[in-house]
């Protein structure tokens, strides 16, 4: 009994004050630095966190943070700097994850970079085409690794979708529409800042992005040509919008397909994130698909696929940390993000820019009008 009281005493005392590194695995090969300290970056860290091989140790905000209390509550030791230059020449940081306003995406992605750091960055990559092609020039000088925030490509409704593509159970892909519908309204935190164009840019920028990024995924190729027009909502708590809050976007591909999306921020529903791909052996809409493939099918019924929708805008919702763990895995494999790399971003803002001037000037633009350096 002289032995055991001794040590249960020091067990009670570990379990009550756990070490900081004590919910995470010990050396984690990738140390991440956070770029702003809002509702984004709270669900980043946990996501970041939750991985195998990396953690975060830094993070900085232009208000003073207390780094003890940032490591209790995140549970990996971090440091708080309002010196970003500082931050990012900081040997111990890997990897920089960009959640700050969009307007300030363009200077902190260049300067990370130069730094020699590799990129996580949310959505959208910056408000104006000018800086989007300053940040490409940027990566591709310095050979850094982008994983951009387009992570509804990694929920379970579009892993699904997409399997169900690439089984060829629908045939060959000639029509889709992905949706948007989500009211960012007072209710919302986004709408404090979201209203200013200078912030939010376009319904597609803001939110609707995420739908026609889905929609890129699912017909593939390349597309030639957009028609988008815009539209507001009346009521009165739209009413500071500086942009429209309100866009369809009609989409004309390389391979022949024709697709449209549908970005609504002012409306005044539930959440609701459609898909509905037309093949040439059958159909998915939404969780439910028909495919003349499979034999002893109802034509007159839909059959269900098991997948988890997507049904909210709350990024603690969101499937980050599958996305971020392919991102370190892919890193440790010298290779380019899946799904979301930079290329793949720059792709899907193209379209959303060509989208927004077409618009803006009421007339359809081809792509190739929108330059890519």
């Amino acid at each position: 009994m002289r032995h055991r009281f001794p040590f249960l005493c020091f067990l009670c005392l570990f379990v009550a004050n756990p070490p900081l590194t004590h919910t995470l695995q010990m050396n984690k090969k990738y140390k991440v630095a956070i770029i702003g300290y809002g509702w984004a970056a709270t669900a980043h860290i946990a996501a970041i966190n939750a991985t195998t091989n990396a953690e975060v140790c830094a993070i900085w905000s232009s208000r003073t943070l207390d780094s003890e209390e940032l490591s209790r509550k995140h549970g990996s030791k971090i440091t708080a700097y309002t010196d970003l230059q500082k931050m990012l020449t900081s040997p111990e940081v890997q990897i920089v994850d960009i959640t700050s306003y969009p307007n300030q995406h363009a200077e902190q992605f260049i300067a990370a970079v130069r730094a020699g750091k590799h990129v996580i960055i949310e959505k959208p990559l910056a408000i104006e085409w000018s800086e989007i092609l300053a940040m490409k020039k940027a990566a591709d000088e310095s050979g850094a690794k982008v994983c951009v925030c387009f992570e509804c490509r990694w929920s379970s409704q579009f892993l699904a979708t997409k399997a169900v593509l690439d089984a060829g159970l629908i045939g060959s892909v000639h029509y889709g529409e992905v949706d948007y519908y989500h009211g960012i309204g007072p209710w919302y935190g986004q709408y404090r800042w979201n209203t200013k164009r200078e912030l939010g840019g376009s319904a597609l920028l803001t939110a609707g992005c995420h739908a026609l990024d889905a929609l890129l995924l699912c017909i593939g190729g390349d597309v030639e040509e957009v028609t988008s027009y815009s539209a507001q909502s009346q009521n009165a708590v739209f009413k500071p919008y500086e942009y429209a809050t309100t866009s369809t976007t009609l989409l004309r591909f390389a391979n022949g397909a024709v697709g449209k999306s549908a970005a609504v921020v002012d409306c005044l529903q539930p959440y609701y994130f459609h898909s509905h791909l037309v093949g040439s052996e059958g159909s998915i809409l939404d969780n439910k698909f028909h495919s003349q493939k499979l034999n002893g099918l109802n034509r007159h019924a839909w059959s269900q696929l098991s997948m988890q929708m997507l049904d909210s805008g709350d990024v603690d919702d969101h499937p980050y940390q599958s996305q971020f763990q392919a991102f370190f895995d892919a890193l440790e494999q010298g290779k380019d993000m899946p799904l979301t790399s930079f290329a793949d971003g720059f792709a899907t803002h193209r379209v959303i820019a060509a989208a927004d001037q077409s618009a803006a000037e009421k007339r359809p633009v081809k792509i190739s009008e929108i330059p890519v350096a």
